[in-house]
């Protein structure tokens, strides 16, 4: 099986490339609104592709927590209406644009943190190898549709969030 098509790295690789992006928005000397474009794509994309293509195949599991599972789609919720908030504000850099990175990167990481631990783990343990990989492939190709679509405007992210 290639590593990088086991479901459990392909996401891990996305949370450590969220990770750098919140650094990069977070640096003056970055290029905050260009980060804040790629972040919005990456984080629409990977929480809709794990959605539709890994938390449903997951729940069949023993060892996966369908509990941890319905709480990883609240909080890609709570994600993206923090996302939607700093969407919204017009000027990079801003106080308020500070103040709702800060949020944002507050839900994110929650997520990441909880989700590693919980599903990714669970997964890891109880998951064949086969299965993950084909998970793998399944998410990199939902999540590749959804990048390909501009999922991370604010009139896409508006539309995710009201559902």
């Amino acid at each position: 099986m290639a590593v990088e098509q086991d479901v459990v790295a392909v996401i891990l690789e996305d949370h450590r490339r969220m990770e750098d992006l919140f650094r990069r928005m977070r640096s003056v000397e970055a290029d905050r609104a260009a980060a804040l474009r790629e972040f919005s794509a990456l984080l629409i994309a990977h929480g809709e592709a794990e959605e539709a293509e890994v938390y449903g195949a997951l729940k069949r599991f023993k060892g996966v927590d369908d509990e941890e599972v319905d709480h990883g789609s609240e909080e890609h919720a709570e994600g993206n209406e923090a996302l939607l908030a700093l969407l919204e504000v017009s000027e990079v850099g801003s106080d308020e644009w500070d103040e709702r990175l800060e949020e944002l990167a507050k839900a994110v990481s929650h997520h990441i943190d909880e989700e590693e631990r919980t599903i990714l783990n669970g997964a890891r343990e109880s998951v064949p190898d086969e299965r993950r990989a084909e998970l793998g492939e399944a998410f990199l190709r939902a999540r590749e549709r959804h990048l390909a679509a501009d999922c991370g405007s604010v009139e896409n992210v508006r539309a995710v969030v009201s559902g």
